[in-house]
Order: structure tokens, then sequence, then C-alpha cells
């Protein structure tokens, strides 16, 4: 996974980087599937898919699209005990990295 200076001297040393536009639009949202994929799940987590740890969690939701089932306290506690992050922010700051990285080809 890159990390914030690693992606951002990637990108410096990137030839011909696209417009961020071609990649996503200003207002489309990124499905939480494609984030946190199996790679990204499996490396940083006790669970294989996004899908399976949101399932694992202590709340009724049971896939990654009832996520908003989960009470925001619970969740973090779940993620400092199942994931390598301290709580959700560090999960989302981390997973948004390794996905740019991974559009952007800066991964390899």
């Amino acid at each position: 996974m890159a990390l914030p200076d690693d992606l951002k001297e990637a990108a410096e040393e990137a030839d011909d980087l696209p417009d961020p536009r071609d990649i996503v639009a200003e207002d489309e949202e990124i499905p939480l599937e494609e984030m946190f994929d199996a790679e990204f799940v499996a490396e940083h987590t006790d669970f294989e898919t996004f899908d399976e740890m949101v399932a694992a969690s202590p709340s009724a939701a049971s896939s990654a699209d009832e996520l908003e089932l989960v009470p925001s306290g619970e969740w973090d506690e779940f993620v400092a005990e199942t994931t390598d992050f301290d709580d959700e922010e560090e999960m989302v700051f981390a997973v948004r990295d390794h996905w740019v990285a991974k559009v952007l080809g800066l991964d390899d």
C-alpha cells in the first residue's frame, strides 16, 4: 500500500498521470467494494472481503450495502479490534490512498 508520502512521490515521478475527471466524476460515488477490494481487506483486516467484515460487525448489517446499520462507536471499536487501524478514519484514509495508487498505477 502506498503511504501518503510514497503516493505523492510516485505521482511526482509518473510521466503521464490522467486528468482526475477522467478517473471519477466530481459527484460520482465510488462503490465501497471497489475501494475496499480483496487485496486491501485481506492485507489489513481479519477478513477476506469487506462484505464479510461488515457482516461480522456487532450489528444487524450483513453486507457493505448495510454499513450504515453499524453504530459509529461500535464500528470504530470493531475496526480497532479486527484491522491494522486504530479507527474508521485511519482505515478510510488508508483505503483512499490504496485506491488512488491502484487506479493511477502507482502501486507497482
